[in-house]
């Protein structure tokens, strides 16, 4: 079964989805997801939790479709068996589909996110930390990173470390090793951004007071960014893949790539400018 209406991206893009949560149970339609989804759904224990799942994953799919024109349930999705190096990298990608775009899906307390881009992409959406949540993870942290935040004090610590959390997360997801990787290893702080891993543009997103968000993209230069909405009635609804591609652009933005242009633009340019 093809979908109509098909996007693509192009070099030097990057799309963004931001996908609601589920009303309830029977407006997802889980008979998109495959096995391996469904077992993993099963095994969240809260019921919010494993509806958040579904929800996210079949709003995955029904974004994949339209840029691959294949119907969601017929999507191959599966992580990737290795790095080329011998080591094991758990990043999904789309099999079977030639020029199928790369994706990165995060999900966190109602809120759930997809990136797509040509080139490697990890994306991480988190609630904002309470201070407890940021103090104790504070100790894992690069030394520099570290430093940055206790500088910094109440609200606006624990918005820093939220932002900081996400580049980390999003870095790493798109490398493949998840927290598998030591959160002390790479600097990902907001001061000196020439620090960053040589070879990704990482940045937040403009998002809501709740949420914090951060894309990583495998490359250099600057990144324009197109994020949509997709509205709730339109998610799950019968048949409404190909429908998702008319969802007009909410915010167009840039994902700057702040590598050596030095401590002072980094910190003036803090998120997506």
């Amino acid at each position: 079964m093809a979908v109509a209406n098909t996007l693509s991206v192009g070099h030097g893009e990057l799309d963004v989805w931001l996908l609601p949560p589920p009303d309830s149970p029977r407006d997802v339609p889980v008979g998109e997801l495959d096995a391996k989804e469904m077992q993993r759904a099963e095994a969240y224990r809260r019921p919010d939790d494993r509806r958040m799942y579904t929800a996210a994953h079949v709003g995955l799919r029904r974004v994949l479709a339209v840029y691959t024109g294949i119907a969601p349930h017929l999507l191959c999705i599966t992580g990737e068996k290795h790095d080329g190096l011998g080591g094991r990298n758990g990043r999904p990608r789309v099999l079977g589909v030639p020029g199928a775009p790369q994706f990165s899906l995060s999900h966190s307390h109602g809120l759930a996110l997809v990136a797509v881009a040509g080139s490697r992409i990890g994306a991480d959406v988190q609630r904002i930390p309470d201070p407890a949540t940021a103090a104790a993870c504070l100790p894992a942290l690069h030394p520099a990173e570290r430093a940055e935040l206790e500088e910094l004090h109440g609200s606006e610590q624990t918005v820093a470390f939220g932002r900081l959390w996400t580049r980390k997360e999003a870095y790493l997801k798109g490398l493949g090793t998840g927290l598998a990787r030591g959160a002390d290893l790479d600097y990902l702080g907001e001061y000196d951004a020439s620090r960053r891993p040589e070879g990704w543009v990482v940045g937040n997103l403009p998002l809501c007071a709740s949420h914090v968000a951060a894309v990583a993209v495998l490359g250099s230069g600057d990144r324009r960014i197109v994020m949509r909405a997709v509205p709730d009635t339109l998610l799950y609804a019968r048949e409404a893949a190909e429908r998702i591609a008319g969802v007009e652009p909410g915010l167009h933005t840039v994902l700057r790539d702040l590598r050596g242009r030095g401590g002072a633009a980094a910190a003036a340019g803090r998120a997506v400018a």
